[in-house]
């Protein structure tokens, strides 16, 4: 495994992660939960991403408890989540990133986790209603606290980045070391244009998430929804809808023989395009069973593989 650092923060992170996005409570039970992560651990993976909001909860508890059990060093790890959505319905614990929600927030997690400190926690969405200034200083008061080591943001656009970033700097504040945003073949705008500037005004690294596009870039659909996939839950129908994209399949099929060319999965081939990218800290995987973590990590061998030429046939395929 090779780490890079994220961002301009002294912190390492694999290049390739794992995330507990869906299956945790989902698809995976506490067992199956923990023998994932013992597999990527295994393999190198030092970061391990989930959100409060996750199965409302139940996917902090599961990790929690795999993490308990595994009983592994705490500095040999780092653990992330994110808040926004919350898990109530009242006017300050939902779609809000207020300092009375963000500051209980962090105590419901680390109970959740079993934790005394979260590596990162992500700011899940932006906040119209609550000024970018009273989330940062929230956050840094987080951070300042001992419950948190980085803060971040997720699906945040560039300005909204950059004006917490310079509120930070201009009262000697914690600013945020990292970008959560999606990326993969189908969804890069924002990655490789929106954020360009971001990286180096501001040392902002990326822990980006869907690198196979909710699955569409494996492969597994080009038939129909399999019932054991994530697009089969029950509440994400609308994940079905943008899997079935007719132009979206037939490109998919067109990335087949390039991948094919390469010796190795479709899959394996749309994770290591995502490294390629230097701007990428890493790449948040996601599985549910043991075997696929590590047909996952074996995208790392294929990112040599990725010349200029391969990329370019692979923009061609998706244009």
């Amino acid at each position: 495994m090779r780490y890079r650092r994220l961002g301009r923060s002294g912190l390492k992170v694999s290049e390739l992660s794992f995330g507990s996005w869906v299956t945790y409570g989902n698809q995976l039970n506490e067992s199956l939960a923990r023998e994932c992560m013992a597999a990527a651990h295994g393999a190198g993976v030092n970061f391990f991403d989930n959100a409060e909001v996750y199965a409302k909860g139940r996917s902090e508890s599961i990790m929690g408890d795999a993490l308990r059990k595994l009983g592994w060093r705490r500095s040999s790890y780092i653990v992330s989540t994110k808040f926004f959505w919350g898990l109530y319905d009242g006017p300050n614990e939902t779609n809000t990133l207020n300092r009375k929600y963000l500051l209980q927030a962090i105590d419901g997690s680390l109970a959740r986790l079993g934790l005394d400190y979260v590596d990162i926690v992500f700011c899940h969405r932006p906040d119209p209603e609550t000024p970018i200034d009273e989330t940062v200083w929230a956050m840094h008061d987080m951070v300042a606290s001992g419950k948190v080591t980085y803060w971040g943001t997720s699906e945040w656009s560039a300005a909204e980045i950059a004006m917490a970033c310079e509120i930070a700097e201009r009262h000697h504040l914690r600013k945020p070391v990292a970008e959560q945003p999606q990326y993969n073949v189908f969804h890069r705008e924002r990655v490789e244009k929106e954020y360009a500037r971001l990286y180096d005004d501001f040392g902002i690294g990326t822990t980006t998430w869907s690198p196979l596009a909710s699955g569409l870039l494996s492969g597994k659909y080009n038939a129909g929804i399999p019932p054991d996939s994530r697009a089969a839950i029950k509440g994400f129908e609308w994940l079905a809808d943008r899997i079935l994209e007719p132009a979206r399949l037939a490109k998919v099929q067109t990335l087949v023989p390039i991948a094919q060319e390469l010796g190795c999965t479709l899959a394996q081939m749309s994770i290591a395009w995502c490294l390629k990218n230097p701007h990428v800290s890493t790449v948040i995987t996601g599985a549910s069973r043991p075997a696929q973590v590590e047909e996952n990590m074996k995208a790392q061998d294929v990112v040599a593989k990725l010349t200029p030429d391969v990329m370019a046939k692979i923009d061609a395929a998706i244009e």
